[in-house]
């Protein structure tokens, strides 16, 4: 007889993992190291819907709300900043329908987010980085609306990468320090990382602690190219709308057993 078959083994099974679950959490708790910003390469969505025999835009759908979820253990443990890759802009070659599907699925969780309770409850303060010229203009107006009824709040910092791409990133703060040095506001030697820190999208926003990837791939992507230089990095197998609180407790339990040498 298989195991799982034998009489209260399921039942069983879900009490030892809510069991390991909390001790995770207690353990977490009790280090107190929890990482200041983490960024989660959101990875996983199709290869989940062929494998449990749905269409691919529901796979993105129930990605979508995977992420509602992950934002609620974030502030459970009282992480301050939270980037997460959504769309980058090699993302635009896909079928077109597909991507018309992943419009309308932002364009719905932008709009819920603007009204969400627990988004003004908690004072978390919403911003989409990439280049927006690619995005259709319904998503950008709910970017522009969500923008703005969060733009005083400081509590809690989310960044939502859409239509993003690190190099991207990095050529248009070229691009603007080079402007800068033209007009005479800055001069050639005066440009530092700090300087450069300052013309990219995550302006403001401290460099990631911490980068979870799900579904097993092991690559960033180009994904906060610069930001990450000294980020952890944690590469889960489970696909993202499979991603489990247990998962996401394991990714920070795993950062704080790690030593951050910075170099030194």
């Amino acid at each position: 007889m298989a195991i799982e078959k034998i009489p209260g083994f399921n039942e069983l099974a879900k009490l030892a993992a809510r069991f390991y679950r909390q001790r995770l959490l207690n353990d977490i708790k009790s280090d107190g190291g929890v990482p200041e910003h983490v960024a989660i390469i959101l990875d996983g969505n199709r290869r989940f819907a062929r494998e449990v025999g749905v269409p691919t835009f529901v796979g993105h759908a129930f990605g979508a709300d995977k992420l509602e979820e992950v934002l609620d253990w974030c502030r459970e443990l009282g992480i301050k900043h939270v980037t997460v890759y959504a769309f980058s802009t090699e993302n635009f070659n896909r079928p077109p329908a597909e991507v018309e599907a992943l419009m309308d699925i932002f364009v719905e969780k932008l709009k819920k987010m603007a009204s969400d309770k627990r988004i003004h409850k908690n004072k978390i303060k919403v911003r989409v980085i990439g280049d927006r010229n690619y995005l259709p203009a319904r998503v950008v107006r709910a970017i522009d609306e969500l923008e703005e009824v969060t733009r005083n709040y400081g509590d809690f910092f989310i960044n939502i990468a859409m239509s993003y791409g690190g190099r991207a990133e990095l050529v248009g703060a070229v691009r603007k320090i080079c402007e800068s040095v033209e007009k005479g506001e800055i001069k050639p030697d005066e440009v530092d990382e700090q300087v450069i820190a300052k013309h990219l999208y995550t302006a403001g926003t401290p460099d990631p602690s911490l980068i979870i990837r799900t579904s097993g791939e092991e690559r960033l992507s180009g994904f906060l190219l610069w930001q990450s230089a000294y980020s952890e990095l944690y590469f889960c197998e489970a696909y993202w709308p499979a991603f489990s609180k247990t998962d996401f407790l394991r990714a920070i339990r795993t950062y704080q057993s790690r030593e951050r040498r910075f170099g030194k």
